[in-house]
């Protein structure tokens, strides 16, 4: 039976662990490290950790923040954040990363999603595509922490990065981020049924129930999500958590 991967997605900030709703309102959260002992122990499939600020700053993840997990992990991970070069790459895989996420860097050269990928594989290469829903209907793909409307749209732009190499693609529901309701399932499975290669759901997750609809009804090959990972109860109270193996064996059944 398939088993979708299930990946807990960090956002760093001055190098802390935050969280977020609708890409605002940032909390707090800890320790990233911390968090990284926790899955070990919890056994998570695999971590993303991205950068939030990294491209606006002009800068590149903290190398030595990489490094320090990938001392520490006993899980696959990636990482994002200011990614624009080659060396960028080659850096982030040498100090312990599996795979790269590019977000800004593909909207605005979608040719270094070809070039790095000749480079470097197309398993190494994801892209994240931030999305939001227009007020009158359908979607466009949003950069710069979601402030800057790219006016893409997200399935043909999802065609063009499978086209140039990616070997994944994170679909992320701005409007779902942090709220804990659910995922869009129209947006992912629109994206889902329109490229091969595997499809990460992100956005709204706040129950196995939500896992569930986004492979069945979305179609996504892995589930990405947040809050659900670092939240515990109505009152959100910070705990880092992750399904156990019975637990998900429920879930695809």
């Amino acid at each position: 039976m398939f088993r979708p991967r299930i990946i807990p997605v960090l956002l760093l900030k001055n190098l802390g662990l935050v969280k977020s709703v609708q890409f605002k309102d940032f909390r707090y959260i800890g320790d990233p490290i911390n968090a990284v002992k926790i899955f070990n122990d919890l056994k998570a499939d695999e971590l993303v950790f991205l950068d939030i600020t990294a491209s606006k700053d002009g800068r590149l993840i903290s190398l030595d923040f990489v490094k320090n997990v990938g001392d520490e992990a006993n899980m696959p991970f990636s990482v994002g954040g200011g990614i624009k070069t080659i060396d960028d790459i080659k850096k982030i895989l040498n100090s312990g990363a599996e795979k790269v996420v590019i977000n800004t860097s593909a909207i605005e050269n979608p040719g270094f999603i070809r070039e790095a990928a000749d480079v470097f594989g197309s398993s190494t290469i994801v892209v994240c595509i931030d999305v939001k829903k227009k007020l009158f209907g359908g979607y466009l793909v949003h950069t710069k922490e979601g402030h800057k409307n790219t006016g893409k749209n997200p399935v043909e732009y999802a065609k063009l990065v499978e086209e140039m190499g990616a070997g994944e693609i994170i679909i992320q529901s701005i409007d779902k981020d942090g709220t804990m309701e659910g995922y869009d399932i129209d947006l992912i499975r629109m994206v889902s049924e329109n490229v091969t290669i595997p499809v990460v759901a992100l956005g709204g997750a706040g129950s196995f129930n939500h896992f569930r609809d986004a492979v069945d009804k979305g179609l996504a090959s892995a589930i990405a999500a947040g809050s659900m990972f670092v939240y515990h109860g109505p009152r959100r109270a910070v705990l880092i958590n992750f399904p156990t193996e019975e637990e998900i064996q429920q879930l695809i059944s």
